[in-house]
């Protein structure tokens, strides 16, 4: 709603990661990505000394075909081995309340991977159990609130900040979500995924969880 009237948009932004190992230095496949004109981020993996991770994203789905395919079979990428496990694809979506819907939708998931204080990045899928599907609404919502509840503290403080993005039907595992944290610092990354654990979501209606990707971003582009 905004201003007592309903929102809607079929705008959509869809956000692609991929993983790949063999990288001993991250440098050159910056300078290629900024060359090919592609949005993302490109970060080190903190956990494998010759891996990296690459997050695009645009409106339009033909440019992961169009753009970002040939550029990932081009100089650098080619000669890298990819891991299957971590790649998620996922679209924007809103929870019907926000006041600014296109910001929501298209601009904010932007920013929150682009801001260059906010380097450290946490990223990873997430299924739902079909208990959490056939539970009404009303404790749907409840359950849902304690998990929102959390992610605000820990934005308001500025610890961490989340990208949420729906994948159903194009997961290849069949996945339903995937996130992403971001934040100045590491610690309050591992912190937000420690205490949501505790959640009724987590808890108890999450059938799958990870794998984790955690990296520091090498490079950032809007182009």
């Amino acid at each position: 709603m905004r201003n007592g009237e309903p929102q809607r948009s079929n705008a959509r932004l869809f956000m692609q990661f991929l993983a790949f190992g063999g990288c001993a230095d991250a440098a050159p496949l910056a300078d290629h990505l900024s060359r090919a004109k592609i949005a993302g981020v490109l970060y080190e993996d903190v956990n494998d000394p010759r891996g990296v991770g690459l997050l695009t994203f645009s409106e339009d789905p033909d440019f992961f075909l169009d753009r970002v395919r040939p550029a990932l079979n081009g100089p650098g990428f080619s000669a890298l081995v990819q891991k299957p496990e971590y790649t998620m694809l996922g679209r924007t979506y809103s929870l019907g309340y926000e006041p600014d819907l296109d910001d929501v939708l298209i601009r904010r998931p932007q920013r929150t991977v682009l801001n260059p204080l906010w380097r450290w990045a946490v990223w990873y899928p997430l299924r739902r159990s079909g208990k959490f599907a056939q539970l009404p609404s009303d404790e749907q919502r409840v359950i849902l609130a304690e998990h929102g509840a959390i992610g605000m503290s820990f934005g308001a403080g500025d610890f961490a900040h989340d990208i949420r993005l729906a994948c159903h039907g194009l997961d290849k595992d069949d996945n339903d979500f995937v996130v992403g944290l971001t934040g100045k610092e590491l610690y309050p990354l591992s912190a937000i995924v420690q205490t949501m654990r505790k959640t009724q979501q987590t808890a108890l209606y999450l059938e799958r969880l990870g794998p984790f990707f955690v990296g520091r971003a090498l490079w950032q582009s809007a182009i």
